[in-house]
């Protein structure tokens, strides 16, 4: 049973896993999505099918998905929720498997054969979103898992699961960087430093020839080095950056627009506006009017 708290507008979910417990799975079959938005301090692997139409928020991304969804989220701070928003079906399957993990160096994870599933459980963090090539290869494994009685087996399967899960080419992370507060931790000491430098200065403006210099490379070894790590262009990282920070003031304070554009690094209002209707699909004052009023269902 799940005793559930509020804390600054979001529901803090107070988890059915016990200290010696490694999993709780629930299977249901259901005809709408009515819990609100959340935060928990488990792990959690959510699967939906027949759910087309229904918003899946994490953090400050904001989806609508098809008929098959899969979601991974191991952050204790990064909220999250699925709406009904224009879903008609009256067969929606949801499958939640909630899990707790020991990610500290040294422990069982942070060792050689379990590699791929700590980076994918780090990069979690964000929400990570698996494509349909993905789900249909733990489909089975994962429609079966709450049938299976003996515990032992259950968590060898949800193992392997996971193993499956961290080898998916096309997964994608969700919550931007600044907005879910994580610092990715497996880049060199170069790329560290730029990003440390981004962070604190994201207001100003930023050249690439500082952020070069602060790595001691040419500008074009630079642009070459920072999108091999990092997998963005140096441009489209500050842009994340930035208006990771601006969701959060949009959600969280009532600063009006211009405010946060210029606090964010924009001169331009318009700029501004432009790019992160670019990026999320609305403007800012349309993120802040629906987010908010996500909230308000608490």
């Amino acid at each position: 049973m799940k005793y559930p708290t509020v804390s600054g507008g979001v529901l803090h979910e107070i988890t059915p896993l016990m200290e010696k417990d490694l999993l709780y799975i629930a299977d249901r079959h259901k005809k709408e999505f009515t819990y609100p938005i959340h935060k928990h301090d488990v792990f959690e692997l959510n699967f939906v099918e027949h759910a087309a139409g229904v918003r899946r928020i994490v953090g400050d991304n904001s989806e609508v998905i098809g008929d098959y969804d899969l979601v991974l989220i191991t952050s204790v701070d990064l909220e999250h929720v699925w709406m009904q928003n224009t879903c008609t079906s009256e067969n929606i399957h949801e499958i939640t498997v909630q899990f707790c993990f020991d990610l500290t160096e040294g422990s069982l994870f942070s060792k050689n054969p379990f590699s791929r599933i700590y980076h994918m459980l780090n990069l979690a963090r964000r929400g990570l979103c698996f494509p349909m090539e993905t789900i249909i290869k733990v489909y089975t494994s994962l429609s079966t898992l709450s049938s299976e009685k003996d515990g032992f087996t259950a968590f060898i399967q949800f193992m392997n699961i996971l193993d499956t899960l961290s080898k998916s080419e096309g997964s994608r992370t969700l919550a931007t960087t600044s907005y879910a507060k994580v610092n990715l931790g497996e880049d060199s000491k170069r790329i560290l430093k730029v990003k440390d430098f981004i962070d604190n200065h994201y207001m100003d403006e930023i050249k690439l020839k500082t952020l070069s210099d602060i790595a001691c490379m040419s500008e074009a070894a630079f642009s070459r080095f920072f999108k091999l790590h990092t997998g963005r262009t140096v441009s489209d990282y500050i842009i994340d950056i930035r208006l990771g920070y601006a969701s959060r003031m949009l959600v969280d304070t009532n600063k009006n627009v211009a405010d946060i554009s210029f606090l964010c690094g924009y001169n331009n209002l318009s700029n501004f506006n432009r790019v992160f209707k670019r990026k999320k699909g609305c403007s800012p004052t349309e993120f802040r009017e629906y987010y908010r009023k996500i909230k308000v269902i608490i």
